[in-house]
């Protein structure tokens, strides 16, 4: 009896969460810039899409046909998922339902970063050791990503509403947004007490995130029952603007409350800055592939470059397998057939359709480059590079090992998803040998813009360390106007900021050396830039 008592958990005290309003304030303050510009994306993009769709598609046959060609393509379901009827608000919202998952990419950065990572760096123990609770650094983390979640869904509820949509529909779809996000939220919350290292709880939180994509994924392009196993299926299936099915919320807060639950059961049952899945102690001597930096980095980096050309590979492979339905789709709208073929370069819809998906595939792999730059700043920051540099390691061959698989890791993903892209467009087609190469040519046409991404972050880890992860800002503000900057008809210097609009427009556009020359000169002064101002600046 004495020992069932002593190994219990303790229970929960109004103490252990003191000090909670002064963390998430905190928090508040170093997200400043990074969780106003999330929220405004996914707030107010949902809207635009629908306003876009509104002014393409002005008559009711044209949206019907849409909605009934889609049904009809398996591989764009599976992108975007299902569209039940064609009433605008769901032809608008269609695409937009990937916003289910960018929305819990965002909420499990927010997480990860003010919990393992805090932890990590030893910023928690010091605050520990104050006057603050036990469960107060949890809570404001959660406290923080729940609150965004919920005024990112308020804000697509007022922009639908705003835009003249039904009020259940736009209701439902905010809804849907806050679902996922909160049950994302809660999925960081475990996960950030399963590893001491933030890295591999970032992996857990995101890898589990990109099965319930992938069971959406499987799930809306065959019979269903698969989508009912993720949270993004849950929120698409609430069906806004179809028929509401408002029970479906109660499959999101169940998920939400039970991962939360489990993530303070977790918390309670380790120690400050320990994990619950055990360090393995590494070999007795190492191999030879550790025998120098390159070997290093490759060993570090090798779990993340092989997640990374999986997930772009599949969205390669869909793309080209939806090439061949977007003429059925587009049905007699010459409007947006214009638009296509104007962000594809070219007069064939379907090649269009693919220069420009491969397009967006070159944001995410610019998102790679920028992950695997940024190992620069996380080392350092741990004090781990002090070690190697502290030996017969230059600050250039350690800094260049990293940059290698900055620069090497996209290529490598882009190409896969190349090849899977063509072999898909030509299957579909007919014409595997005529479309492989061009499809080959539009993914790695995209490397100079993502390069450029790969040289902003090396300059800002060279220059103003402190300020590295402002990378993901800049990737964000080019990736929002790449996407949404036509359908705003923002100006034309402002869409000329970002570094994708410049690139040829492959398959079927013609090749421009100019643009590809510029941007590379760019990146390459970039990097040169940050690794001079690193090999002259101190050590953080």
């Amino acid at each position: 009896m004495t020992t069932a008592t002593a190994t219990r958990p303790p229970q929960a005290t109004t103490a252990d969460f003191t000090g909670t309003l002064y963390q998430l304030r905190l928090f508040l303050r170093r997200d400043r810039v990074s969780m106003p510009l999330w929220v405004l994306v996914f707030g107010f993009a949902p809207a635009l899409y629908v306003q876009s769709i509104d002014d393409l598609y002005t008559d009711p046959a044209a949206l019907a046909e849409f909605a009934e060609t889609t049904k009809a393509s398996p591989a764009e379901i599976a992108m975007y998922g299902p569209i039940f009827n064609d009433s605008l608000g769901q032809v608008g919202l269609w695409k937009a339902g990937m916003y289910f998952t960018l929305i819990g990419i965002a909420m499990i950065l927010t997480v990860i970063r003010h919990t393992r990572m805090e932890e990590e760096s030893g910023r928690s123990e010091l605050l520990d050791s104050t006057a603050v609770g036990r469960y107060s650094g949890l809570t404001a983390a959660l406290a923080l990503a729940f609150g965004a979640s919920s005024v990112i869904g308020m804000l697509c509820t007022a922009g639908l509403l705003g835009i003249g949509l039904p009020v259940g529909g736009s209701i439902g779809f905010g809804l849907a947004m806050a679902g996922s996000g909160f049950v994302f939220t809660a999925v960081a919350g475990v996960a950030a007490q399963l590893s001491t290292s933030a890295r591999v709880s970032r992996g857990v939180a995101l890898g589990f995130l990109g099965t319930t994509y992938a069971l959406r994924a499987v799930g809306d392009a065959g019979s269903g029952t698969l989508s009912w196993l993720s949270p993004q299926g849950w929120s698409l299936q609430l069906r806004p603007f179809a028929d509401e099915r408002w029970w479906v919320l109660l499959l999101l807060l169940g998920a939400t409350v039970s991962f939360t639950a489990v993530a303070y059961v977790l918390l309670v049952r380790r120690d400050v800055g320990a994990g619950l899945i055990p360090e393995r102690p590494g070999a007795p001597a190492a191999s030879p592939a550790l025998s120098g930096t390159l070997g290093l980095a490759w060993r570090m980096h090798r779990g993340t470059l092989l997640a990374w050309t999986v997930g772009l590979s599949i969205y390669g492979l869909l793309i080209g397998g939806a090439a061949d339905s977007i003429s059925g789709q587009l049905g007699d709208s010459e409007t947006i057939r214009d638009i296509i073929t104007r962000f594809g370069g070219t007069e064939s819809l379907e090649d269009s359709f693919v220069a420009y998906g491969f397009s967006m595939l070159g944001v995410a792999g610019a998102a790679f480059a920028i992950s695997a730059a940024l190992r620069l700043y996380a080392e350092e920051n741990a004090s781990r590079s002090e070690t190697l540099l502290a030996g017969a390691v230059g600050r250039s061959r350690w800094a260049t090992s990293h940059i290698t698989f900055a620069l090497l890791g996209p290529a490598v993903a882009m190409f896969v998803a190349g090849v899977l892209g063509g072999i898909a467009y030509g299957a579909s087609v007919g014409d595997i040998g005529g479309k492989l190469p061009g499809v080959i040519g539009g993914a790695l046409v995209q490397l100079p813009a993502i390069w450029l991404l790969a040289g902003i972050t090396v300059a800002l880890f060279g220059i103003v360390p402190r300020f590295t992860p402002v990378a993901w800002g800049v990737l964000a503000a080019f990736g929002l106007i790449f996407m949404i900057g036509s359908i705003i008809d923002a100006p034309q210097w402002v869409r000329d900021l970002e570094p994708f609009t410049h690139l040829p427009k492959l398959p079927g556009g013609e090749f421009h050396v100019a643009p590809v020359v510029s941007l590379l000169a760019l990146a390459g002064a970039l990097l040169l830039i940050g690794l001079v101002s690193f090999r002259r600046r101190d050590l953080r």
